[in-house]
């Protein structure tokens, strides 16, 4: 099969190799008039005032947790269920890092044990949540807001999957007080290197989060704050102007992909993944549920259909993070031993589609 980067790529070959032309022959190439179109039609798209971009997702979430004034000083409540990318944020800004459980069937923040979670903390304060809409499905938002709310803490929400994702018509993004989007080239609008954007409603933390990407100034070469070199570049904005025409049609792609193969799993015990109501997924990754997971995966091996597991490994488990301190998640290691993936993106041909379509129906 095709790889999901390259295919993307060739599918808009000709308006992107015109894009990055464009921007050869005007040789500017950081903070330029393309960064500035694409932050003004990004938020435009996730229906918020601004968008900021910056060098990657893990510093787009770094920086608004920081323009949302979290710091050493306190604690912030996410999932271990998630890319290492969120832990390795919220650790660079020398927070305590706090785990929830998460649902069994979303895989996203389960609010009743994050509200029990928050009631037996005893460390430091925690003073934000960090939901992750993860694999194109977002986190019960409604939920999240209720519980924040009533312990005054800020919601910053990790979109490093959610492109385009919605509920109840409203897209992911645009109900924290900031959001962290990556634009890593696998992601439903990637960029061909490495990207991120911060994206808000509140005027005050788009101002800090400008500050943040570029070393602190309002004046060139003048530091009014401590900054970071985190700047997307005027290749990458180009690329992701183009790219962002598209997503919706592509989104929908996927979807018209992800029900033939929850179609094809009916008569299996593999489990296809869930849709909340009111939820539009856009499939960043199709993750399906089986008890017999090593089985199932040798099986479409042998019929040519590679696979992965997003996550092996829950982040609390992994060795770099074993001495945060946390009570058991048991949702989350269950989903660890029993979760893979199967291809899905929005250029696979219709005959590797019927390919994989094929295999799952051959699953016990």
């Amino acid at each position: 099969m095709n790889t999901s980067p390259r295919a993307s790529y060739l599918a808009h070959k000709a308006e992107i190799d015109a894009a990055i032309a464009g921007v050869l022959d005007r040789g500017f190439f950081i903070l330029g008039e393309e960064v500035a179109s694409f932050e003004e039609e990004f938020a435009a798209y996730a229906g918020v005032a601004a968008a900021i971009g910056v060098a990657s997702g893990t510093d787009a979430l770094e920086l608004a947790l920081r323009a949302c004034g979290v710091g050493p000083d306190d604690a912030v409540l996410t999932v271990a269920n998630t890319a290492v990318a969120t832990v390795a944020a919220i650790d660079r800004i020398g927070a305590e890092v706090v785990f929830a459980d998460v649902d069994p069937r979303t895989f996203t923040i389960d609010c009743n044990d994050a509200e029990e979670r928050f009631e037996r903390h005893s460390g430091k304060p925690i003073r934000a949540v960090v939901p992750v809409h993860l694999y194109g499905h977002p986190a019960p938002m409604e939920d999240v807001a209720r519980f924040a709310s009533s312990r005054g803490l800020a919601v910053i929400e990790d979109c490093a999957q959610s492109h385009g994702a919605s509920i109840a018509g409203r897209r992911t993004g645009s109900f924290g007080a900031a959001a962290a989007f990556s634009f890593y080239p696998t992601k439903n609008l990637g960029a061909l290197g490495d990207g991120g954007a911060v994206v808000t409603n509140d005027a005050a933390i788009a101002e800090r989060v400008r500050l943040l990407r570029q070393y602190g100034w309002q004046q060139r070469y003048v530091s009014e704050t401590l900054g970071w070199n985190s700047r997307l570049d005027e290749l990458q904005a180009a690329v992701l102007r183009v790219k962002l025409r598209y997503l919706d049609a592509e989104n929908q792609r996927r979807r018209s992909i992800a029900m033939a193969y929850s179609d094809a799993l009916r008569e299996t015990d593999v489990t296809p993944p869930f849709v909340a109501p009111d939820c539009a997924h856009v499939y960043h990754q199709f993750v399906v549920r089986s008890k017999r997971r090593d089985a199932c995966r040798r099986a479409l091996s042998e019929r040519g259909i590679d696979t992965a597991v997003l996550y092996p490994v829950p982040i609390h488990r992994q060795p770099a993070y074993r001495d945060l301190r946390h009570a058991p998640l048991p949702v989350t290691e269950s989903i660890a031993g029993e979760i893979f993936s199967i291809p899905l993106f929005a250029h696979l041909e219709q005959s590797e589609i019927d390919r994989v379509v094929a295999a799952l129906r051959l699953l016990e």
